[in-house]
């Protein structure tokens, strides 16, 4: 690989990952109900993907068949469902709890791998599920004070799993789509997004006010759309290992802008449950192997 390629690929990488972990400090800050923030996401990144696909072709007839595209609208149903709950997760648990909770979603995609694909279930994979349960166990056991702020922290901690399910399901339909352009995977997505939420938001009225819209498009245009682009280049430049590797960005970044923008620090146990997941993700996601020889696994499954 062309070193300037790779070069242009981290780059990218990190800076896509950046900007998703500045997504929940939008989300809060615009004060605005979560299924408005995600249809103005769909609206603002739709404006940007169209014209994008129209100058690539990929607006086309022939680029995708009946069966992809139904593929893919079932993918978009998946993803609005995934950013309802993570947003909702974030005034529950706090944006650094629902971001760490949210990145188990590797272990729900390896399940439905093993269901769906007839994918190995292998020693090292559950090895990493058990780690990353232990983490789940210190995050939930760390606010055990009773009433209404446990019971938001828990409901908050069931939004962000929930999220990560759906997310999965997005990764599980996107297997399905090989050879269809992520950019135009995307376009359908968020145009999915538009069409169910339409009638349910704009009932509501609109957004007002200078911060309010300019939150909103920027979490469409900039963290939809370049974040898209961003993101996809990267994929196509980087090897698998290392985009992986990069993606842990996300969850740090989100972390440290929840302490800085809302002041929210995570306990001892926190700090520790996260980690476990964190680290449990990283091996889950790079194949890393608790013997010396990751070829060697058993499967079990």
């Amino acid at each position: 690989m062309d070193v300037n390629e790779r070069a242009r690929g981290m780059i990218e990488m990190v800076a896509a990952m950046m900007i998703c972990g500045t997504i929940g400090w939008l989300v809060v800050v615009s004060g605005r109900p979560v299924t408005q923030v995600v249809l103005w996401r769909c609206v603002f990144g739709a404006l940007v993907l169209l014209p994008i696909c129209a100058t690539k072709g990929y607006l086309r007839s022939g680029r995708m068949s009946w069966r992809q595209f139904a593929i893919a609208v079932a993918g978009g149903a998946a993803l609005v469902a995934n950013w309802l709950l993570l947003f909702s997760a974030y005034s529950k648990s706090s944006i650094s709890i629902a971001t760490t909770v949210y990145n188990t979603q590797p272990f729900m995609l390896v399940g439905l791998g093993a269901l769906f694909l007839g994918e190995r279930l292998t020693l090292a994979k559950l090895g990493w599920l058990s780690l990353s349960f232990c983490g789940m166990l210190l995050i939930v056991r760390t606010q055990s004070e009773p009433g209404a702020a446990q019971s938001n922290y828990l409901w908050g901690i069931a939004l962000s799993l929930g999220a990560a399910f759906f997310y999965a399901l997005v990764a599980l339909f996107a297997k399905q789509l090989k050879g269809v352009p992520p950019h135009l995977i995307a376009l359908v997505h968020v145009i999915v997004g538009v069409v169910v939420l339409s009638p349910l938001v704009l009932q509501g009225g609109w957004p007002a006010g200078a911060l309010t819209w300019s939150t909103l498009a920027t979490l469409g245009v900039i963290h939809t759309g370049l974040m898209y682009i961003l993101l996809y280049g990267a994929i196509q430049r980087l090897p698998t290992h290392l985009t992986g590797a990069l993606s842990f960005i996300y969850p740090i970044v989100a972390i440290v802008v929840d302490n800085v923008a809302f002041g929210h620090r995570l306990h001892l146990l926190q700090v520790i449950g996260a980690a476990l997941i964190l680290l449990a993700a990283a091996g889950m996601t790079l194949g890393w192997s608790l013997r010396r020889k990751a070829h060697e696994e058993k499967a079990i499954v």
